[in-house]
Order: structure tokens, then C-alpha cells, then sequence
């Protein structure tokens, strides 16, 4: 889908139609008031990604009288699809909803896969359910208007996606495509709208790949463990962060974690000797952060807190090589003496 013309159309065929947007995508949402029987703008901060937020949204449809035929459609990045997933989840014990990402992190990772769960104090997607929306509508064209940050940290998570599978090497593709996808334009750094087009194959190939693992695995038993690939570190850098006052993105602790894991790969023998060093400087080709503020034993403690926990074990997820990667439940004491 190559516009928001497109989005009009699909909502057309969806009565009841209950918009939630970003409050920055005012101009956007605008485009979409006719097919919707309301619109609500909300805060997309890790703050706002809460249970307050979420009561609020279903407040907000039971005020309306959205019955149980309503869909509600989240309009933004991962927090927005995330509060919206979650609330229609369970008003009403289950109503319809559908995305329409607007970042790179949420085309390629956060909308797709069913996940829909908000921050518990201060630790991430502690509650939430699984459920698949209606639909996810990828549209390129939304990304031209991205800071080169929130670029960049979709990027992370797109590059995280060929680590674990790279059919038809996309994985290089990706690091050679990413680095000129975007520009310093006078006002801001932003996406070439010509590049959104550019990396749409690079876009539907990572859904692709989430897709399959996600129906093989929905519930996060076996194979879907591998799509959280450098997040164990990642939460808890995120964590560390928010406590210390650092500003360190979503994406940006995953880069970050990502290295981290092929770090303890190649000090466990399963990945061969220059597999981090490799990862290292095409992070460094494409703008990404190659260096975690915090001391690997600084995190043990968040990291034991993981979701992914199982006892005293975390299932790790690990790199054999580019598309090989492998998940092993190792004690976090035993991963930061590696490190």
C-alpha cells in the first residue's frame, strides 16, 4: 500500500470505526475523520504506555457506546498499536482492531506478531495478551516524515530480523540500502521520500519473516523466542536508563544488545571469532550506537526481572552466524561473567 488513500479504502469495509493517533500525526488523522465515527489523539511516550492510558481508551469507547461490533484502529508507532491492541483486547471482553504504523521499528516489528502489552512501573510490556489484529497496513510513504533517530532505531530491529533469517540476503542488502536512506535537511533529519519506496521490499521482507515465525509459534514456546534477539540486554539498558536519566531509545538498547549478544556467542564458541567486530562497524556504517553506557553487571538484576525468565534460567538468544541464530536458557550470573 502506497498511501493513506489506501488506509481509507480498507477502513470502508469496517463499521464502526474508532481511530486512536498519535497526537503528532494530527495532519495524518485528519485524512482518515470520514471513515471514522471518532478520533482521540494520545501521548506516545513510554510514560503514557500504561494501564491509565489504556482505561482511558476504554472509557473513552464506552462513552461513545462502542459495542462489541466497533473496531478500533491505532494510528502511530509501537506505544500507540500497543495501547490500542491491549484496550481492544479487552473491552468489552474482545472488540476488532487494526494498524496503521506510521515508524520503522513498528512496520517491521512492533505492529506485526500479535503482542499488544504496556509498562508496569518501570519495567516493559510486563502486562498484555496476545491477540492478532484485523489487519496491519503497511504504507512506506508515512516514514518520510521520521527524525533520523526514530529512523534509525527501526533500523535496529529491521537488521535484527535478517540476523535471524536471511533469505535472499537481505541482511547485507539492508546494511547497504540503510545508510542513504536518509538525509540533513534544513529543518531536521528526515527519510528521502524516494528512499521509503526504496526499502519498502526491505519493509515486507522483515514482516515476512515475523509472520512465519509468529504463526509457527504464537504463543512464544520455541521458535518465536528467537525474534527477541538482543531484548534481554535491551530492557534492561532501557531500564537502567530511564533510572539513571539517559535518553537511550527502544531501538537504540537493541542495537545495543545485539552486540552484547554476539559478544557472549563468541566467548560461548557458537559463533565464530569477528562476529561481533562485523556487527560493530556496520552499526557504525549506519548511524547506530555500538557502545552500552552501563557495565554488563549493572544490568544482571533488570535482567533477572525478564519476561523471558524460566526459574533461574533467561532463554538467551544467541548468534551462530547471519540468519542462524539459537536460543539456550544460560543463568544471567553466567552470561555477565562473560562478558
Amino acid at each position: 500500500m502506497t498511501d493513506i488513500a489506501g488506509a481509507r479504502e480498507v477502513l470502508g469495509n469496517y463499521p464502526d470505526v474508532y481511530l486512536v493517533y498519535d497526537r503528532n500525526l494530527a495532519d495524518v488523522a485528519s485524512k482518515l475523520e470520514g471513515m471514522c465515527l471518532a478520533t482521540k489523539a494520545v501521548d506516545a511516550t513510554e510514560q503514557d504506555k500504561s494501564m491509565d492510558t489504556v482505561l482511558e481508551i476504554c472509557r473513552w469507547l464506552l462513552m461513545l457506546g462502542a459495542d462489541r461490533g466497533a473496531t478500533l484502529v491505532a494510528l502511530g508507532g509501537g506505544i500507540v498499536t500497543d495501547l490500542c491492541g491491549f484496550a481492544a483486547s479487552i473491552y468489552k471482553r474482545g472488540i476488532r482492531f487494526g494498524f496503521i504504523p506510521t515508524t520503522l521499528l513498528a512496520q517491521v516489528d512492533a505492529a506485526i506478531g500479535g503482542k499488544n502489552g504496556v509498562n508496569l512501573d518501570a519495567y516493559k510490556n510486563m502486562i498484555g495478551v496476545i491477540r492478532e489484529p484485523e489487519f496491519t497496513l503497511l504504507i512506506p510513504s508515512l516514514l518520510s516524515t521520521l527524525p533520523r533517530r526514530e529512523w534509525l532505531s527501526g533500523a535496529a530491529e529491521l537488521l535484527k530480523t535478517f540476523i535471524i533469517d536471511n533469505t535472499g540476503g537481505r541482511y547485507e542488502e539492508a546494511v547497504a540500502v540503510l545508510p542513504s536512506a536518509y538525509s540533513v535537511l534544513p529543518s531536521a533529519y528526515s527519510v528521502i521520500p524516494s528512499e521509503c519506496e526504496r526499502i519498502a521490499p526491505l519493509l515486507l521482507a522483515a514482516a515476512s519473516v515475523k509472520e512465519r515465525i509468529v504463526a509457527a509459534d504464537l504463543y512464544e514456546r520455541g521458535e518465536r523466542r528467537k525474534l527477541n534477539l538482543g531484548h534481554t540486554f535491551a530492557h534492561a539498558i532501557e531500564r537502567r536508563a530511564r533510572l539513571s536519566g539517559r535518553d537511550i531509545s527502544h531501538g537504540e538498547a537493541v542495537a545495543m544488545g545485539i552486540l552484547l549478544a554476539a559478544r557472549a556467542s563468541e566467548r560461548l564458541g557458537i559463533s565464530p571469532e569477528g562476529l561481533e567486530e562485523r556487527l560493530r562497524r556496520d552499526w557504525a556504517a549506519i548511524g547506530l550506537p555500538t557502545e552500552c553506557p552501563f557495565p554488563p553487571s549493572d544490568l544482571a538484576a533488570d535482567m533477572t526481572k525478564d519476561k523471558k525468565a524460566d526459574g533461574d534460567k533467561v532463554h538467551f538468544v544467541l548468534i551462530r552466524g547471519i540468519g542462524d541464530v539459537v536460543v539456550m536458557p544460560l543463568g544471567v550470573r553466567e552470561v555477565i561473567d562473560l562478558l
